[in-house]
């Protein structure tokens, strides 16, 4: 048969959907190449003035007093000897064998001794650096007492000068000390005690940007074009002008190719290769004497603080060359390789996805495709990041065990992205049901409506049961079953009342009865008419519209259908503020949600306003009593014996919402703990092959995992406090985390919220008002899912807590916050984090801002729910 090329709806070909796939490819491989444009900075052709050296192989590190063989300094000494002829070093004691190995070589040394604290150590390389000094003259042509000594306020100044003096008569060589610029001009009478200035020059750590985003083509240009060589360029001319007399050398200059940024200043391959051939240019046209920082990238240097302090060399760990010399530098020469990778890895499912989902409008399709590709694009990116780092097996560790983690916060971000596309992009809905036209009496199947009651005020009862009463609908009766009320004065009332409403009406009194709400309705359901052909449940405060049994019971003439089920809906919220945010809150899932999952008929039921086939329910076993989720667990179950399930949204009834936040907080705890017994419980269906569909096990495993995102937004939060206050009280041991990391959080703390509020007020009819304060309800609820979700997981059973719809007795103003204590204390807990790194770290580093942000964002759910609480508590008993 054909396609009707009039359908929308028909399935495209193959080639339809791969030209859209293949679009978004070029577009993520685009992407790549725009991030890794070569930059052009000016060629060099020389040799480089000479090397800082410090000679540690990739995984050696003299704090743990492993240094290399001479044969490893051999090597290095030879690679360098091709690129300059000098070098400088920075301890006598940690490779003594450096000159001797450097005069096989012909290079000539600017011989370091170490000075620190350490006094008698100090003693030791002065009179090493002396010795050495003499046997070696031809070599060691000029030599440094101690390295940002006085920086590091290690010794104060007149002894460092006394170091001086003693090797000074010692030596016939030039003598210096290396500091920074501004130590020189703090201390100029340390200019007395040298033959020559050394000065350590690094715009980077001053946060000055590299260029002023100039194409970088051609090659004369200004010097003042880069801000970075013209503030190093401006230091060494203010020490020529204060030491007019003294030859100036620069003892280190350089930029990092890694790390994080400081300020204006970004680290990166290509911002190396461009100050360093910049400089080497300026420095051989201004006659300037300089070691360039350093020669190789030294992994050990992210123990003394900065991440950055390992990657200066000109040559990485494993004694590669980072960048030419002269052409184009690209920033990462693998990334055709990963930018296909990622469009590779992304093909697949966007050509599924295009042809599947064929009903959508092509920018659905589209988006979604480029959503698919983003996360790719993540994936490889997260995977391959990792290896232009220099980890140690603690990192690596730390990184298999998170990669996971971001994982899943990528799947989150597809199953969100999907409900967003379908919602918005959708040409229509494939299973839309609506109101039938009503059955004549005759032909109206007979419905049983079951109100299970525990502990309910009668006046709410009663108003409920006049609702019912006035049903148009003549095939109907009504069972209320009260369970475990102790108290006759409540209970009372409502049988009164039920035999004053008739026959239609019957009251029962379970006293003990077990199973909560399930074991009420069981009875119920042996009690219930034999001629009943539908089993109706509501909640003890709900107001129903006449109509509601007559223009739906319709659906149940198809032996298929075993649930029509209505949106859980409120009524007396406009006036009270806090009734209102949680009304409209609760609204979304039922304007959204329902409508996505019922597309695959894979909605969930609910305990109220469902109309239930009977022999259905019967036949499968009726409400289970082993979980709190009676409802949700009956319509997986029907789901599984091949029924189908109806949602029709149509407010046909309305209830109360929950009267204060613990009334709320706890009704979110046990959906949550419920739907974990489910997931425990009926494991096997969802994860194996079998009577539910492909859809119904998606929306059923993936459905939870905005409630699994809450608990592992606890965990991670925890976790944060830990690692925030291991930074701010031990930075030696706790550094700053990854970008790798924080950027995807960040990216998806964003994308949820968009496409939160997006859906909300395309479907909600609702204010931009209501739509805000709905958000603040649900990020409320965070903490108490969470606490949901990891009770549900780790014990069997919690009590049933029936969620209180009229006001409880108030408090002080104190007693508004009882019910959010916990949140409380990690809101207070978060800002203090916040208030510690601002004050150790501030926005020097860009790790340390995002951390920030993220820790402001976790702290998002707790504050809310402290608003949550304080809103219901001045809100009080005001009316609807």
């Amino acid at each position: 048969m054909s396609a009707d090329p009039s359908n929308p709806y028909r399935r495209p070909s193959l080639l339809v959907a791969l030209l859209l796939a293949l679009v978004v490819a070029a577009l993520n491989i685009g992407l790549w190449w725009v991030g890794n444009r070569p930059h052009g900075p000016e060629d060099w052709h020389g040799p480089i003035g000479g090397f800082a050296l410090s000679a540690f192989q990739r995984y050696q590190s003299p704090l743990k007093g492993d240094f290399p063989s001479d044969d490893q300094i051999d090597g290095d000494l030879k690679l360098l000897r091709q690129y300059s002829p000098n070098i400088r070093t920075y301890s006598m004691l940690q490779n003594p064998q450096i000159p001797r190995l450097a005069e096989r070589e012909g290079l000539k040394v600017l011989a370091g001794a170490w000075i620190d604290t350490r006094l008698n150590n100090n003693d030791k390389e002065i009179a090493a650096l002396i010795a050495q000094a003499r046997r070696y003259r031809g070599t060691i042509n000029r030599v440094l007492v101690g390295n940002e000594v006085l920086f590091r306020n290690d010794v104060p100044p007149h002894q460092l000068m006394a170091y001086l003096d003693r090797v000074r008569a010692a030596l016939h060589q030039p003598v210096s000390t290396a500091e920074p610029d501004f130590i020189w001009e703090k201390y100029p009478e340390l200019a007395q005690h040298v033959d020559f200035i050394t000065v350590h020059l690094f715009p980077y750590w001053n946060g000055i940007p590299l260029t002023n985003n100039i194409p970088l083509t051609g090659t004369s240009r200004d010097v003042e074009h880069f801000p970075a060589i013209a503030a190093a360029l401006g230091s060494y001319n203010t020490l020529r002008k204060m030491f007019p007399n003294k030859h100036i050398v620069i003892g280190e200059i350089g930029w990092p190719s890694n790390g994080v940024r400081v300020k204006y200043a970004e680290p990166s391959v290509s911002n190396e290769a461009i100050f360093d051939r910049e400089w080497f240019n300026v420095a051989k046209r201004n006659h300037i004497d300089y070691y360039l920082f350093e020669a190789f990238d030294q992994p050990w240097k992210e123990q003394l603080g900065s991440s950055t302090e390992a990657y200066w060399g000109l040559f990485n760990a494993d004694r590669q060359q980072k960048f030419p010399f002269t052409g184009p530098v690209t920033e990462d020469t693998a990334w055709p390789w990963k930018a296909l990778a990622a469009s590779l890895l992304a093909l697949w499912p966007m050509v599924w996805f295009a042809r599947r989902y064929a009903r959508f409008k092509l920018t659905g399709r589209l988006f979604f495709c480029l959503l698919i590709q983003l996360a790719c694009g993540l994936i490889v990116w997260s995977a391959t990041l990792p290896f232009n780092f220099y980890l140690s097996w603690v990192d690596w560790t730390m990184l298999v065990l998170l990669f996971p983690a971001q994982i899943a916060i990528l799947a989150i971000l597809l199953i969100n992205g999907f409900e967003f596309t379908e919602v918005l992009w959708r040409r229509r809905w494939v299973r839309h049901a609506g109101m039938l036209r009503p059955d004549p009496p005759e032909k109206q199947p007979f419905v049983s409506i079951h109100l299970a009651c525990y502990n309910e005020p009668p006046d709410m009862v009663i108003v409920t049961l006049d609702s019912l009463a006035e049903l148009d609908y003549d095939n109907y009766e009504v069972l209320v079953i009260d369970n475990n009320t102790k108290d006759p004065a409540v209970w009372g009332p409502v049988r009164d009342y039920c035999e004053k409403l008739g026959k239609r009406f019957r009251f029962f009194h379970l006293e003990p009865w077990p199973g909560f709400k399930a074991g009420a309705l069981n009875f119920g359901l042996k009690e219930t008419s034999p001629e009943a052909d539908v089993v109706a449940v509501i909640d003890a405060d709900y107001v129903v519209r006449h109509d509601w049994l007559a223009t739906l019971t319709g659906y149940f003439h198809d032996p298929k259908v075993a649930v029509v089920q209505c949106p859980q809906a409120h009524r007396d919220f406009e006036h009270n503020r806090f009734r209102r945010m949680t009304a409209w809150e609760f609204d979304g899932f039922f304007r959204i949600g329902m409508h996505h999952r019922n597309e695959r008929n894979a909605i969930i039921q609910h305990g109220t306003m469902t109309m239930v086939r009977r022999t259905a329910l019967e036949g499968t076993g009726g409400w289970s009593e082993w979980t709190i989720c009676e409802d949700a667990e009956l319509g997986l179950r029907l789901m599984h014996a091949g029924y189908e399930l109806v949602y029709v949204d149509e407010l046909m009834g309305k209830g109360l919402t929950p009267a204060d936040f613990k009334a709320y907080k706890s009704q979110r705890y046990r959906w949550a703990f419920g739907a974990m017994q489910i997931l425990k419980g009926r494991w096997s269906w969802m994860t194996r092959k079998g009577p539910l569909s492909s859809g119904q096990r998606f929306h059923f495993l993936t459905g939870w995992f905005s409630w699994f995102a809450d608990a592992l937004h606890l965990i991670f939060t925890l976790m944060a406090l830990f690692w925030t206050a291991g930074m701010v009280a031990f930075p030696h041991y706790f550094s700053l985390p990854m970008e790798l990391f924080l950027i995807p959080v960040i990216g998806f703390f964003f994308a949820k919220a968009i496409f939160g509020i997006v859906l909300y007020r395309a479907r909600v009819p609702c204010s931009w008002y209501d739509t805000l304060m709905a958000s603040l309800a649900s990020m409320s609820l965070s903490h108490a899912i969470a606490r949901g979700i990891l009770h549900g997981l780790t014990r069997e059973k919690t009590s049933f807590v029936v969620t209180a719809k009229s006001r409880r007795m108030g408090g002080n103003s104190f007693a508004a916050f009882a019910p959010v204590r916990e949140e409380l204390l990690m809101a207070l807990a978060l800002v203090l984090c916040i208030v510690g790194m601002a004050h150790n770290y501030g926005t020097l580093y860009i790790e340390s801002t995002l951390w920030m942000f993220i820790l402001a964002a976790q702290s998002i759910p707790y504050v809310s729910a402290v608003i949550g609480a304080w809103i219901a508590h001045k809100a009080g008993d005001k009316p609807g």
